[in-house]
């Protein structure tokens, strides 16, 4: 189950890309614009590991309950998930523009 945050962020970070896309720059732009996006996504899915990582630790030392060390685990599940999906969605693509008669 995706939380409310990693939603938002995900709308945002589509907004980003479309408001950076519909402005009529170059291709040169929009490369820029992709790898930023990029990055973002893989800077928030470590963040969501970190998170997770404080928490468990948190608990082993007795200062979290299960339900928070639960729920981040299975936020930065979704998020790794996610950012897997979308990885192997752009080789599919990319193995089809391979494909593509010149």
């Amino acid at each position: 189950m995706a939380s409310p945050t990693i939603a938002a962020n995900a709308y945002a970070n589509l907004a980003r890309v479309l408001e950076n896309g519909g402005t009529g720059k170059g291709s040169e732009a929009s490369g820029q614009s992709f790898a930023s996006l990029l990055k973002d996504a893989v800077g928030s899915v470590m963040e969501s590991g970190r998170k997770s990582d404080a928490q468990t630790v948190a608990m082993a030392a007795g200062k979290a309950n299960v339900m928070d060390v639960v729920t981040a685990v299975a936020d930065t599940d979704v998020a790794v998930s996610t950012l897997v999906s979308v990885r192997d969605r752009v080789i599919a693509a990319y193995e089809d523009i391979m494909k593509m008669p010149i």
